[in-house]
C-alpha cells in the first residue's frame, strides 16, 4: 500500500487544530492571556518592564527568556506560550525581531495567520520535500524536513494542551489566585 506521508503529517496536526485546539481558544480574554497562576511567571511584558534575564521581541511587547539549564523550569503564561507557538510557526523564526501581541485577540490573529501559512508550506512540500535536507540551522542541516515538521506538530499539540489547561485553571481559580 502506498502512503502519502505528507497528507498524513498534515492531517495529524490539522485535525488536532480544527477539532481540539482552536475551538478551545475561542473567547480568550486579555485577563486570561496575561494571568500568572504563580509568582514569577515568564510572560510578555512591555518593553523595558520584564524582570527576566533576557527579553526577545522587536515591538512594544517582549518575551521573557533565560538560557538553560534552569534550577526549576519557569511557569509561563498563556501569552508566553502563544508567543512561543507563533514564533515556532513563523516563517522568519526570528524571535529577536518578532512583534509579539499585547492582546489576546491580536495573539490569536497572529496564531491563525502563522498556522495557516505554515500548514500551507507543509502541504506544498509534498513527499519529496519532507525527505529534503533542512539546510539550517547547522546542527540539523542534513536532517530531513520531516524531522522539523514533526517537531513543530509536537510543539503545537504539547503547548496547545498546556494553554487549554491554563484556561481551565483560570476558570476555576480566577484572577484572584
Amino acid at each position: 500500500m502506498d502512503v502519502d506521508w505528507n497528507a498524513e503529517v498534515v492531517d495529524q496536526v490539522d485535525a488536532h487544530w480544527r477539532e481540539r485546539l482552536r475551538p478551545r481558544l475561542a473567547g480568550l480574554s486579555d485577563d486570561e492571556y496575561f494571568w500568572q497562576p504563580v509568582a514569577g511567571c515568564w510572560t510578555l511584558s512591555r518593553r523595558g518592564e520584564s524582570s527576566a534575564p533576557i527579553s526577545f521581541g522587536g515591538g512594544e511587547f517582549t518575551m521573557d527568556y533565560a538560557e538553560p539549564p534552569h534550577e526549576q523550569e519557569p511557569v509561563t503564561t498563556i501569552a508566553w506560550r502563544l508567543a512561543h507557538l507563533i514564533g515556532g510557526l513563523a516563517s522568519t523564526n526570528d524571535i529577536d525581531t518578532y512583534c509579539y501581541a499585547g492582546t489576546a485577540s491580536e495573539a490569536l490573529r497572529q496564531l491563525d495567520d502563522e498556522y495557516a501559512s505554515w500548514l500551507d508550506g507543509v502541504r506544498r512540500l509534498g513527499i519529496a520535500g519532507l525527505a529534503a535536507p533542512q539546510g539550517k540551522p547547522p546542527a540539523f542541516a542534513h536532517a530531513p524536513m520531516a524531522k522539523k515538521i514533526l517537531y513543530e506538530n509536537v510543539e503545537l499539540i504539547h503547548h496547545g494542551a498546556e494553554i487549554c489547561l491554563l484556561r481551565d485553571l483560570y476558570l476555576r481559580l480566577g484572577p484572584a489566585q
